[in-house]
């Protein structure tokens, strides 16, 4: 009887542990989109952090409730509560505007916003460690940082019914100089 206990115990403690780092409805999916571009690298799977996601909703929020929902990433300097620790990637989506002047929120979900990042792979030349001229390619090479263990991710609404998602990720990538896998 006893043992029956201990094994009892064992999984409920792994089956709390697990709902703690489960990813939320509105993300469900993202860590396994990250991990199947990365494995097409040989890079070890993320895991989801609700630390990181609390750290990007701190963001999100403060950009959807002060800053009109511009898209600029924390800031890398200074004294500021926001300051950079993780990696980050953004992601803004204007409002839909009817020609009748309604505006609605446009139906974006976290494949919408990954799959942005994603084809940025296209732009970068791992040869050369470059972005091709003009384009972007650091939130593919975030994606794929070969250090990165762990993700999280948030969104906000805005009151122009904007969007501004982003995730973070842990321990940060896109060093200069530095290949992603």
């Amino acid at each position: 009887m006893k043992k029956n206990f201990l094994i009892l115990c064992f999984l409920s403690t792994v089956l709390a542990n697990t709902a703690l780092f489960a990813e939320p409805s509105k993300f469900q999916g993202i860590t396994d989109l990250h991990n199947a571009i990365r494995a097409g690298h040989s890079q070890p799977p993320l895991k989801w952090s609700d630390k990181l996601a609390s750290y990007a909703s701190q963001w999100v929020n403060y950009l959807a409730s002060s800053q009109n929902c511009t898209m600029m990433h924390r800031p890398n300097a200074g004294d500021s509560k926001f300051k950079q620790i993780y990696g980050e990637n953004l992601f803004w989506a204007s409002p839909e505007i009817f020609s009748s002047g309604k505006s609605t929120i446009q139906p974006i979900n976290i494949k919408d916003v990954f799959d942005a990042w994603a084809e940025e792979e296209q732009f970068y030349n791992y040869q050369k460690n470059t972005c091709e001229s003009g384009k972007d390619c650091g939130h593919y090479t975030q994606i794929v940082w070969h250090e990165t263990k762990e993700i999280g991710c948030a969104m906000a609404v805005c009151p122009d019914k904007s969007q501004i998602w982003a995730c973070n990720y842990s321990p940060r990538g896109n060093y200069l100089g530095e290949w992603p896998y």
